[in-house]
């Protein structure tokens, strides 16, 4: 066993030193019943003091993971660390976590703070242990997560509700492994058949939704003078865009509806006052003049829809898994 450490680094050597055999033995590279170097031995390869290497093996020895043999050395255990090893998944799992720290650096993280989300991470998952998991799936990040937002405050503890787009989905095999685990799947009803195919699950739950109070309020307030462009990403949605604008700013006679991609929309928004953005449009909203009046046609999850195709189904809560088990049998 060849232990390199880093006195630069600013995790301490001494962790750096157990941090490199646990990683020996959890990925299979010391196996069960593999003598370790002596104290002294080790310690003079790494250049610490024996204390040093007494000390971890103590810990290691306490956690169950190296043993003693009296007089005859120290040993890896049989431990959950060495039983990863032997596992062929083990393999993946450090590729994994390969992938998580390119990314953290990426990001301009230390490692202390990669340490720092993975054990809140951790917190996170063993807090909402025996409760449901519900995934929402969308077509945008902030607007999806929003709507995961508002379900969870609806189900309250009886859920933990995640958020992941369907783009994410159909770009990342492990984003989409993890989706298939949750116990719900809810989603728009236009991306109920794709949601479908990628999870080959037939149990999603489709949900209605409605404009947001803040944009209800915001149409309402309008100035009946107010010259109104109406903006979506989506040609198909204009028609029910315009519908929902209409109806909540009736008051309201002067209206330009277009789509973010069409070559007129700088000159249309030029002859507007105010500006009405559909989630996904919004740097559309760019183009406005500092002086226009920006409205974000915001939506939530019908409370309504929550109550009668969630909310039953969280009482008591079943892990999908366990639910598959009990139908194959």
């Amino acid at each position: 066993m060849k232990i390199l450490v880093n006195r630069n680094h600013p995790i301490p050597i001494r962790q750096q030193i157990r941090g490199a055999i646990e990683h020996e033995i959890s990925f299979g590279r010391l196996p069960v019943g593999a003598a370790l170097p002596s104290v002294r031995v080790l310690a003079d390869q790494v250049g610490v003091a024996p204390m040093t290497i007494s000390t971890i093996y103590a810990e290691l020895k306490a956690d169950g993971v190296i043993e003693g043999r009296g007089g005859a050395g120290t040993f890896v255990a049989d431990s959950r660390l060495s039983a990863a090893g032997r596992m062929g998944e083990a393999a993946g799992i450090r590729s994994q976590i390969d992938r998580l720290i390119d990314q953290a650096t990426e990001l301009g993280l230390q490692a202390a703070d990669l340490v720092a989300l993975v054990n809140a991470r951790i917190i996170h998952r063993l807090n909402a242990a025996g409760r449901a998991r519900i995934v929402m799936v969308g077509l945008f990040d902030d607007a999806t997560a929003s709507y995961a937002e508002r379900l969870a405050a609806q189900v309250g503890a009886r859920a933990q509700v995640e958020s992941v787009t369907i783009a994410a989905l159909r770009a990342d095999t492990d984003a989409l492994a993890q989706v298939r685990g949750a116990d719900l799947l809810v989603t728009f009803s236009n991306l109920h058949p794709e949601l479908e195919t990628l999870t080959q699950r037939a149990d999603i739950i489709s949900l209605r939704f409605i404009p947001s109070e803040t944009t209800r309020m915001a149409l309402a307030a309008l100035d009946p003078m107010a010259r109104v462009a109406v903006v979506s990403r989506f040609v198909e949605f204009l028609p029910i865009l315009t519908l929902g604008v209409r109806r909540f700013a009736a008051h309201v006679q002067t209206f330009a509806v277009i789509n973010m991609d069409d070559p007129d929309l700088q000159s249309v928004l030029a002859d507007c006052d105010v500006i009405v953005l559909a989630t996904g449009a919004e740097d559309a909203g760019r183009l406005a003049r500092p002086d226009m009046l920006k409205i974000e046609y915001r939506h939530i999850p019908d409370p309504g829809d929550i109550d009668r195709l969630v909310m039953p189904l969280l009482t008591p809560a079943q892990p999908h898994a366990e639910q598959n088990t009990k139908e194959a049998s």
